[in-house]
């Protein structure tokens, strides 16, 4: 099993920026596709983006344009840079394996986007 170490998470107005970053322990970065999953108050954890182990990206369409997902395979690191935040991102974010891993969930990282 692996460790996953978030951080980054806070609060911001409407319009601001946030960058969360996630590091994990042993080889998970060398072997699989990882992603960036949030769980809103009352809602459903969702995958809001997701790299692969080659770069390529995928991204929840709310998301599209504001949010930035990559990844430092030398730091196994994975990084999420979120732009032009609005309240609904208001949420739990965590990161993971994708698809995720049920042992690989963290404690998540507060992301709150109010005025």
């Amino acid at each position: 099993q692996v460790q996953l170490v978030e951080s980054g998470g806070g609060s911001v107005q409407p319009g601001g920026s946030l960058r969360l970053s996630c590091v994990a322990s042993g080889n998970i970065f060398s072997i699989n596709t990882m992603g960036w999953y949030r769980q809103a108050p009352g809602k459903q954890r969702e995958l809001v983006a997701r790299v692969s182990r080659g770069g390529r990206t995928n991204y929840k369409d709310s998301v599209k344009g504001r949010f930035t997902i990559s990844r430092d395979n030398a730091k196994n690191t994975v990084y999420l840079q979120m732009n032009s935040l609005s309240p609904e991102d208001t949420a739990v974010y965590y990161c993971n394996t994708w698809p995720g891993l049920d042992n690989y969930w963290g404690q998540g990282l507060q992301v709150t986007v109010s005025s």
